[in-house]
């Protein structure tokens, strides 16, 4: 027995991390009686993001999937009382500010907003509806510049955004972004800039919303993010199915800025979750016209897993459903430029720099969540692998700092990317479960060690040559103790998934699906960032 086992046999169990806190949201917004867009989007997208929603009316519409036909504004002074009832029994995390009608609705919220002071203000300024209605008289849009400098993000379409600059609408990537920076500067908060609206067909090769592409980009002139700009690409989705979008993703991302504290995290959570609620829209057969998106897709999808997977797996069935999962992510990760440029030896230094400066980053948490998962593990064998991997973390992150960061990088702070992920995994490690965690902590082995075997076979198809810049690096993803170490973690999660509950294995497909997502994105980082 080592000095490790035997030392570990007297410790008592490392105490569990308090459970996070649910978001309590609170949407200010209008009533869409078909469900697809409003308050009724707002708390579906709450819900989906782990958040507790609260409701607040300003406005009832008569409305389906074909347009607006009729609005009926209660009084203020109604909306006013149902803001105080609220602010005075409820601690409220994020607000999300939807409709508002006219200008003695937004006097109402901006005189609670003074009294409230929430932490987290997110305003869909709706002024203009998908189908093309007026949604707010244009005597309160005097009003609603008021209140833009109370909100710490601003999400509006192009139409509304050349509305509140009284300017013509953006018709395309660049102008876009110049019309967020003026907004920004004149509101002096963040302004999300949407490409949705933009003709996915037009413009340049250097236009992201060209070819197919979807981008959104966070901007503020006042240094409170990363940059002034910082783009977040996506995938445009073709369908007929985009009701209530707004809302869904300016709620989805108050609920997500309450526990991940940073604009760029919380939308690089959000976006690949509403293209997957345009993508799934149309299993809801909603209406006959502009149908609204599917928010809990991901749930349905947890549900025919559970169908597929109810019993208990074969041995190796359960890990092999996993690695299938990951073939869309590794694909990606495959077609990446820093791939790419650090395979052949042209990736800019800086990049590769700042690369490594996160992953040793990134190491240090991922350390904690392997002692975690040493902690909890049900079997001796299980405790040492799990121990040994996090010393070997702390050891590696120790080694890069020594070799490389401190004659390449000065010390940087951790990126989104970074903190989302490891966000994530610590998530999974207050979660209680063993099957869970490390479900979460396997495709940094897998997609890791499957992506440096790839590297370092094109490495060696080229010649091995001594005057590839990355060359040491490269040869160390031959290491067959990492090798056998991953086998060894993807043997562990198949047993857990073996000894665990049809929900639990849910959940554990989801929390990988998850990390592997973050490893596409880590692996992205650098070239955003640059």
């Amino acid at each position: 027995m080592s000095l490790l086992t035997t030392a570990s046999s007297f410790l008592p169990p490392a105490p569990a991390a308090p459970a996070p806190r649910i978001p309590r949201v609170l949407a200010i917004a209008g009533s869409d009686p078909s469900g697809g867009a409003g308050i009724q989007a707002d708390l579906k997208s709450i819900a989906a993001h782990g958040g507790y929603g609260m409701a607040a009316i300003t406005a009832l519409t008569a409305q389906n999937t074909r347009g607006v036909s009729a609005v009926h504004v209660p009084p203020a002074a109604f909306l006013a009382a149902q803001l105080d009832a609220l602010s005075q029994d409820i601690s409220i995390d994020a607000v999300k500010i939807g409709m508002l009608g006219d200008a003695s609705v937004i006097d109402a919220v901006r005189n609670w907003l003074e009294k409230a002071r929430p932490g987290v203000v997110v305003l869909d300024p709706v002024m203009v509806a998908t189908s093309g209605d007026r949604l707010l008289q244009e005597t309160a849009e005097a009003a609603l510049h008021t209140l833009l400098p109370y909100a710490d993000l601003i999400t509006p379409n192009l139409a509304e955004l050349a509305i509140l600059l009284k300017e013509p609408v953006a018709g395309d990537w660049a102008a876009a972004l110049e019309q967020g920076k003026r907004l920004a500067a004149q509101t002096g908060t963040t302004v999300l800039v949407k490409g949705g609206h933009l003709d996915g067909g037009a413009g340049t090769g250097d236009n992201p919303a060209s070819h197919g592409g979807c981008p959104d980009a966070l901007v503020n002139t006042g240094g409170l993010l990363a940059q002034n700009v910082v783009v977040v690409p996506g995938e445009r989705v073709p369908t007929r199915n985009s009701h209530g979008t707004g809302c869904s993703l300016s709620s989805a991302l108050a609920t997500v800025q309450t526990r991940v504290g940073d604009w760029e995290a919380a939308l690089r959570e959000v976006k690949p979750w509403l293209q997957e609620a345009l993508r799934s829209s149309e299993r809801l057969d909603v209406g006959t016209g502009n149908g609204p998106v599917h928010h809990f897709h991901h749930v349905q999808q947890q549900t025919e897993d559970h169908r597929r997977t109810g019993r208990v797996p074969a041995e190796g069935q359960f890990a092999a459903a996993l690695r299938d999962a990951a073939t869309a992510d590794l694909e990606a990760i495959y077609s990446l430029d820093f791939i790419r440029a650090l395979a052949d030896g042209s990736l800019p230094e800086l990049e590769f720099a700042y690369y490594l400066a996160q992953d040793a980053l990134y190491l240090n948490g991922y350390s904690r969540v392997l002692a975690r998962a040493a902690a909890i593990a049900p079997t001796e064998a299980e405790q040492l692998f799990w121990a040994r991997s996090a010393q070997n973390c702390l050891e590696v992150e120790s080694e890069l700092h020594r070799t490389w960061l401190s004659t390449r990088t000065a010390d940087v702070p951790p990126g989104p990317v970074t903190k989302s992920y490891v966000d994530h995994l610590l998530a999974a490690s207050v979660s209680g479960s063993y099957a869970v965690l490390v479900a979460a902590v396997l495709p940094c082995f897998w997609l890791y060690a499957e992506v440096g075997e790839t590297l370092h076979a094109q490495f060696l198809a080229a010649g091995a040559p001594e005057s590839h810049p990355y060359a040491v690096w490269l040869r160390t993803y031959a290491d067959e103790e990492f090798a056998a170490a991953t086998r060894q973690a993807v043997a562990y999660t198949d047993a857990a998934a073996r000894a665990a509950s049809a929900s639990e294995r849910d959940a554990m497909t989801l929390a990988f699906r998850q990390s592997a997502r973050y490893e596409v994105d880590f692996f992205d980082a650098p070239r955003l960032h640059a």
